[in-house]
């Protein structure tokens, strides 16, 4: 949890293929005031919205108009919630006024009450929430009613084992880890129940018989 706000330009590698997939996070945390975390950072610069076709483009249009104006709905009840937008918003970006384009979009100052922070976005949304301590932090990711991914940063890696070990999600990936298909799939909460991949996947494929009366009783 000792990471610097530099570390935190990892997350925004989300923005790039998160409004396509589960386990991607809407949310992350700064140490601190989090409005003020992202002043000099300019990893947004290097993520080029357009035609998904073009070798150059590294965000595509959302899936569908429902999913277009959910995530906008999202952009502009996080505005009126009081979180701080620090890029993005519900504008087209420069040069798409057609099609399902939505503009990377990050929130500072948002708070675990925000709908922003509670709700699964599935757009290039992130909300960034500041946290005091390390309890602080793992108390905030907790606060959710979903558990299916969580992220640590840092640069001590036994400290992101015991914070992962804290956390109540199915999956945890320390610094930025891909998945692993022999490791387990699931979630906890409303992340759902059960496992796919790994050993745990294919217990949902065998059958379990009890015999009974097979031990015969002691004298």
């Amino acid at each position: 949890m000792e990471a610097t706000i530099r570390e935190l330009a990892s997350d925004l590698h989300e923005l790039y293929d998160k409004v396509q997939t589960v386990t991607r996070s809407d949310t992350s945390m700064a140490e601190g005031d989090s409005e003020e975390s992202f002043k000099d950072l300019n990893t947004l610069d290097k993520i080029i919205v357009g035609d998904p076709e073009s070798e150059n483009t590294t965000i595509g249009p959302v899936v569908s108009e429902v999913q277009y104006n959910k995530i906008k709905n999202l952009i502009e009840t996080g505005i009126k919630e009081g979180a701080t937008l620090v890029s993005g918003g519900t504008n087209a970006p420069e040069g798409y006024n057609k099609g399902y384009y939505i503009e990377p979009t990050i929130f500072a100052n948002v708070t675990n009450d925000m709908t922003i922070a509670r709700e699964e976005i599935f757009g290039p949304v992130l909300s960034i929430l500041g946290y005091n301590d390390e309890e602080d932090a793992i108390n905030i990711a907790n606060e959710t009613i979903y558990g299916l991914s969580g992220y640590v940063s840092s640069e001590n890696i036994n400290n992101a084992k015991e914070v992962a070990s804290k956390l109540r999600t199915g999956m945890v990936h320390i610094n930025n880890a891909p998945g692993d298909q022999a490791a387990p799939f699931g979630g906890y909460k409303m992340s759902g129940n059960g496992r796919e991949w790994g050993e745990f996947g294919l217990e949902d494929f065998l059958e379990i018989k009890s015999v009974m009366g097979a031990i015969p009783k002691s004298a």
